[in-house]
């Protein structure tokens, strides 16, 4: 009974409260002022079974001491917790919460021989899931431990170990402090690499180039390092560099302008110009690449950290050797080396050139094209005409190899000599015709027809073809030659005089035409000009190129070589013959007339009436005969 009532007390005084917290509850939502109810003056802090009570003291150690036993966790927090249990599939961490959290063994697998009682670094994903569990991960501990030394050494600038898992598109995949970085292809090594598979598995130093902290993502090179040792090296070889010091490099890489030569953390450039005291056209002709050679110092730039190196000037310049045998008037061979407009450069030896001028190339005095007669890389023989070590030229003759023929031309082309030659150009004024190598002159346009006149020689020959020519005149100071092609013949104009008198008609045929008038084809080619006023047809119907005609020959002028012709004298003249042969006939009739009227009139006898009627008629006839006379006459 005693304990019932006990359980009956408590259970009034647990329904208590809430019976008061209901009815003020209710008071509160029913009522705008609050209504005093029973116990509201309890002091709930008397303990009723024994009777005792904390002092406020008390009360506030006795809180702080059971506040101390719980650990204070946040979610994404970092925390060092304690392994207290393995299971086949799971971890069990303590770290201090109300309850311990469980976390995969895929997690531990960078660890070998975990155990109970080891300490891990976790990161608290959430204090409660959706089963109220505890949720931790150490990889996303290591994520961001890792994201913080990153983030650590990137401000830094400390250099970082890491290992490269795999390789992926544009570069490589590098394990930093656990966490995946980039390195780009670009960033491995100063020299370009194809190869990316060689450096997968490798454990290699790095510098964090680039983060992201909105992602998370870390950039790495390798390439740094190796700059910044290079760097420091270039300093050190820059500071004991000198001008004719000679040091040792390696052909690094060739272009077409020159060599890039590693110094040994320092690259120089070995211009193409000074490689080779000969012309060459590409260094790959001398160097190779990783070839060992020793170069000498010609210039530096310490700003710029820029060395131009020489290795043709490690050996003497071959105008300083040239051999003895080479002199003025020797005969040399060289290769064609270079070729300009005015010439050609021989080289006889490496480094010791001579220039072919377009003049001493061939005897002829007609102009040379040296980019026509020359050939790259062809070997020609060559005479030295002047020779000056000092300034190191040479000039070259290829001429006088043989003999000038221009200094026996009298003998072998003399006056009014018969040769065949071969047109070699042709101008507006003439041709030139080269009868032999070194010898030629020149074909006046004048001079190549007796009959025919040209506007220009291209109408008579072309270039490459035979024609037979006659020396007219020779220039020997000169080297000049006057031909004539037409004077292989005789004057036909001596004969044309007596063929084409001036009153003569011929057939001709118009070959030409304009305003002034047209050029006319006679016999034997002969070429004759009718002005337009003697064009002039009898139905005046215009003359045509092509048309076949008669002409008078009107003009003859053998000098000149000239002869004018007419269409309209030809038919005028006929008209004019026909109407004096009708004048003649009209007269013979007159005559006859003037004899018959004497004749009777003298008669004596007597007239009879037919006597007087062919009286009658033969005046009236007269009479008309006269009139017809006297009409011609005005």
């Amino acid at each position: 009974m005693e304990e019932n009532n006990i359980i009956n007390e408590q259970n009034a005084e647990q329904q208590a409260p809430a019976a008061v917290s209901a009815q003020a509850e209710t008071a509160t939502k029913n009522a705008p002022v609050a209504v005093q109810t029973a116990h509201d003056d309890f002091d709930w802090s008397v303990d009723k079974r024994n009777v005792s009570s904390y002092s406020q003291e008390e009360k506030v150690k006795y809180d702080q001491t059971y506040d101390s036993t719980f650990k204070v966790i946040e979610e994404n927090g970092l925390l060092t917790g304690t392994v207290v249990g393995l299971t086949k599939t799971d971890v069990v961490i303590n770290i201090g919460f109300k309850s311990d959290g469980l976390i995969s063994l895929n997690e531990f697998r960078d660890l070998q021989g975990l155990k109970v009682g080891d300490e891990v670094e976790v990161l608290v994903v959430e204090k409660e899931d959706r089963d109220g569990n505890l949720h931790l991960s150490r990889k996303q501990a290591r994520q961001q431990r890792a994201w913080e030394k990153i983030v650590e050494v990137y401000k830094t600038g400390e250099v970082v170990t890491g290992t490269v898992t795999s390789k992926t598109k544009g570069g490589l995949i590098v394990d930093v402090y656990g966490m995946e970085t980039f390195l780009p292809g670009s960033q491995i090594d100063v020299k370009p690499v194809t190869d990316y598979d060689q450096f997968v598995g490798k454990t290699m130093e790095f510098k964090v180039v680039k983060v992201n902290e909105a992602i998370r993502n870390a950039v790495v090179s390798h390439k740094a390092l190796i700059e910044s040792d290079i760097e420091q090296q270039r300093v050190d070889i820059i500071s004991k560099l000198e001008k004719g010091q000679v040091l040792e490099g390696t052909i690094k890489n060739i272009t077409d302008f020159g060599a890039f030569i590693d110094l040994g953390g320092l690259d120089g450039l070995l211009y193409i110009t000074d490689i080779s005291w000969g012309r060459i056209s590409h260094p790959s002709e001398v160097l190779q690449m990783d070839q060992k050679i020793n170069v000498v110092v010609l210039d530096f730039d310490d700003e710029k950290k820029r060395i131009s190196l020489g290795y043709k000037q490690l050996t003497p310049h071959p105008w300083d050797t040239l051999p003895a045998n080479i002199t003025e008037g020797a005969r040399v061979k060289g290769k064609v080396v270079n070729i300009e407009d005015y010439g050609a450069f021989l080289e006889i030896l490496p480094g010791v050139e001579g220039l072919v001028h377009v003049s001493e190339i061939s005897w002829a005095s007609t102009p040379i094209n040296a980019k026509e007669f020359f050939k790259l890389g062809e070997e020609y023989e060559a005479v030295v005409v002047t020779l000056s070590k000092d300034e190191r030229k040479m000039s070259l003759s290829i001429k006088q190899l043989t003999e000038d023929p221009w200094a026996t031309i009298e003998t072998k082309f003399p006056l009014e000599s018969r040769h065949k030659g071969i047109v070699k150009n042709i101008t507006p004024y003439g041709v030139f015709v080269e009868l032999e190598t070194g010898i030629g002159g020149m074909i006046h346009i004048s001079d190549l027809s007796w009959i025919k006149r040209f506007n220009h020689p291209s109408e008579y020959t072309k270039v490459g073809s035979e024609i037979e020519v006659v020396i007219l005149g020779i220039d020997k100071d000169n080297r000049k030659l006057s031909l004539g092609h037409k004077q292989i013949e005789e004057d036909p104009w001596n004969t044309f005089e007596t063929i084409f008198p001036i009153g003569s008609i011929h057939e001709g045929t118009v070959v030409k035409k304009d305003d002034k008038g047209a050029t006319v084809q006679l016999q034997y080619g002969l070429e004759a000009y009718a002005p337009a006023r003697h064009l002039r047809t009898e139905d005046d119907k215009p003359i045509s190129v092509e048309d076949v005609k008669e002409f008078m020959i009107i003009e003859f002028d053998r000098s000149e070589k000239r002869i004018l012709v007419s269409h309209t004298r030809v038919w005028e003249q006929v008209k004019n013959e026909e109407k004096a042969v009708v004048a003649k006939e009209k007269r013979a009739d007159a005559d006859n007339t003037r004899k018959a009227v004497k004749t009777i009139q003298s008669k004596v006898e007597k007239a009879t009436l037919g006597d007087l009627g062919a009286l009658a008629e033969l005046r009236e006839k007269l009479k008309q005969s006269e009139g017809g006379e006297e009409e011609k006459k005005a």
